[in-house]
């Protein structure tokens, strides 16, 4: 390994959203996370929605309503 090319490698305090912390190695001193282990839905078998109220009418707001209307066909 070259020397002085690598970044330091110290201890490191990840902390998730969930309120779980712990510790492990890293480039940086802390680290926050959205999901862990504790609450991630695959380790605990409940389902969570993250971030979803407000997304389909986000998404009608920005682009409108699809009902009722088609494409207009060019004159031919």
């Amino acid at each position: 390994m070259k020397k002085g090319i690598h970044p330091k490698y110290i201890a490191c305090t990840v902390k998730c959203a969930c309120g779980n912390t712990f510790e492990t190695r890293a480039t940086t001193e802390e680290l926050k996370v959205d999901i862990c282990n504790v609450c991630h839905p695959y380790y605990t078998g409940k389902q969570k929605f993250v971030d979803t109220a407000g997304r389909v009418q986000r998404f009608r707001q920005r682009y409108g309503d699809y009902k009722g209307k088609k494409a207009e066909q060019p004159a031919s």
